[in-house]
């Protein structure tokens, strides 16, 4: 306990708190609403890394995807009033919906001018209800560290999520005397033993099961624990939206990604399945085909469901065995759990795993480059533990089939499907981890949304490699468009600027490649460079997808208008 007799301000309350609760990294953009909080961390910069970034919704990813890389606490941003927390409610809404313990900082108006529409005012319990687990505003500094505590508790206790705190800037300049109190402590429940032995029994007496995992809270040991559970029972097992880095892929049990365009044999084995163990999955719409791989409310088969929200429980889907436990709890417990008879499943086991490795192969593509290629490249250069970053778009679907993730935690990529997230969150996985080789993957309209990250990344002296696949165009919406409204092309076409010449603007290394053969050799000199390196990859339109071209997509759309 700190001594209560000190008197602090509430920035340096706040800044205090966090070197307390273990935050090595705040991201921000500075604004003058929180001056007070600046000069407190000023004191604690020793422990208490500030990186200082372009534009508030890039520093939310990057406190997002460092929260995930890291493992360790949830991640900190800090951001100004009104147009600096709208900006960065892009971060907010991933971090809910991806289950990361997020804590967001938002300097505020004085208290003598609430709810005066004062400059840049914002009534921030409103404006995040719906995106975050809670949201507060500390009004006296004497309640500085009681409310910070419970913020980082919320955000990383159960389902992990983001907590949004308002700091008056009267309040930060305030002073007070009172202690610090403790670290928080994380609460995530675990499986009772009467629900394991009941897994263990619909385990037992199971003719096919199937096991997904995804979601939130875990690490490398309860990725660890997770594939002995698998291994021990032979269970086949498939990773929810980009979650491929949770099973190790070149294990014997890895069945594959269930995520947008679900392999049509992984679907069928998932309905086939008379057993299904879901653990850490809300089993959402993308995960579950536009909910149509099991039935709602009532799926056909056995389903035991694991998760530490026990509000998603039931929320869509009844479940036999429902448990409530965390992600690692009930890893940790399953695999301590003495395995059955396997013998009725396990060369269905080895054949998903077969299944998967086919879906490897690429399929070649249209035009001059080939994005199937690329990815073989990629995957047979990078190391193991190298962390692969994308945004949202469809070129990430190339990234998502070919590349062969092996461990925790290799893959950054948003489960919200929010555009603009490669770059940052390659940023903060070079922060978090240097000596990790970095390659992310964005689309033109992707890496525009937030490139002025790359500004980020020189400044730190980071050298992560940033892939952009350049096809002119917003390529999910036109493929959608072509799908629904075949011909009519309308506001979903690019100008874009010389991605290369655009990352040597910040000092960093840019190439242009437009052939296959070209990128083998771009590739090693954008590893080798010693600074942030930009690969802008032309690609043709006409490559939509790994599995058919846009011409494949409107002439079907043309075929189901004329019958």
């Amino acid at each position: 306990m700190s001594d209560q007799t000190t008197s602090r301000t509430g920035g340096q309350l706040v800044a205090e708190c966090l070197r307390l609760h273990g935050v090595d990294t705040v991201f921000t953009v500075p604004g003058e609403s929180f001056l007070a909080v600046l000069d407190g961390l000023h004191d604690v910069k020793s422990d208490v890394r500030l990186v200082v970034c372009r534009q508030e919704g890039g520093a939310a990813y990057m406190a997002e995807a460092y929260a995930k890389v890291t493992g360790r606490r949830p991640g900190v941003v800090m951001v100004t009033r009104g147009p600096g927390a709208t900006n960065a409610s892009v971060g907010v809404h991933t971090a809910f919906q991806d289950s990361t313990p997020l804590v967001v900082l938002i300097g505020q108006v004085g208290r003598d001018m609430f709810e005066r529409e004062a400059f840049q005012e914002v009534d921030f319990r409103k404006l995040y209800a719906p995106l975050a687990k809670w949201v507060t505003q500390i009004e006296r500094a004497a309640r500085v560290p009681e409310l910070l505590t419970r913020a980082f508790q919320t955000a990383a206790s159960g389902r992990g999520g983001p907590v949004v705190v308002a700091l008056p800037e009267d309040m930060l300049r305030e002073s007070a005397s009172v202690g610090l109190g403790d670290p928080y402590k994380v609460v995530r429940p675990s499986p009772g033993a009467a629900q394991m032995e009941r897994l263990r029994d619909l385990l037992a007496r199971a003719r096919q099961p199937f096991m997904l995992v995804g979601g939130g809270g875990w690490s490398a040991q309860a990725s660890a624990d997770i594939m002995a559970f698998a291994e021990a029972n032979q269970i086949a097992t498939g990773v929810g939206f980009r979650c491929q880095d949770y099973f190790d892929n070149a294990h014997h049990c890895y069945a594959g990604h269930v995520g947008i365009g679900v392999e049509p044999a992984l679907a069928a084995r998932i309905k086939a399945s008379d057993l299904l163990i879901v653990v850490g999955e809300r089993l959402g719409e993308i995960t579950t085909s536009g909910y149509t791989l099991l039935q709602v409310p009532r799926p056909a088969t056995t389903l035991v469901h694991v998760h530490a929200g026990v509000e998603e429980l039931g929320r869509v889907y009844q479940a036999d065995l429902p448990i409530n436990a965390g992600s690692a709890e009930f890893a940790a417990a399953a695999c301590r759990l003495a395995p059955v008879d396997a013998s009725r499943w396990s060369a269905e086991t080895a054949k998903a795993h077969g299944e998967y490795e086919a879906t490897l192969e690429p399929i070649a593509g249209p035009g001059a480059l080939d994005m199937g290629q690329v990815m073989r490249i990629v995957r047979e250069r990078l190391p193991a533990d190298a962390i692969v970053t994308n945004g949202a778009g469809n070129y990430a679907t190339w990234v998502h089939r070919y590349y062969r993730f092996r461990g925790f935690k290799s893959q950054l990529a948003p489960v919200s499907g929010s555009m603009g997230y490669g770059v940052p969150s390659a940023v903060a996985a070079k922060l978090a981890h240097p000596e990790r080789t970095v390659v992310s993957f964005s689309g033109d309209g992707c890496f525009l949304m937030n490139g002025q990250e790359l500004s980020t990344a020189v400044r730190y002296g980071l050298d992560p490699v940033f892939i952009v696949v350049n096809n002119g165009m917003f390529g999910t919406i036109r493929m959608h468009q072509e799908r629904e409204y075949p011909g009519r092309v309308h506001g979903t076409d690019l100008v874009n600027p010389d991605f290369a010449a655009y990352a040597r603007a910040f000092g960093a290394h840019g190439e242009i490649v437009e052939k296959t053969g070209e990128f083998g050799p771009a590739f090693e000199r954008a590893l080798s460079a010693g600074r942030a390196a930009l690969l802008e990859l032309r690609v043709d339109p006409e490559a939509i997808t790994p599995r058919t071209t846009l011409s494949a997509i409107r002439e079907a759309a043309l075929k189901r208008g004329r019958t």
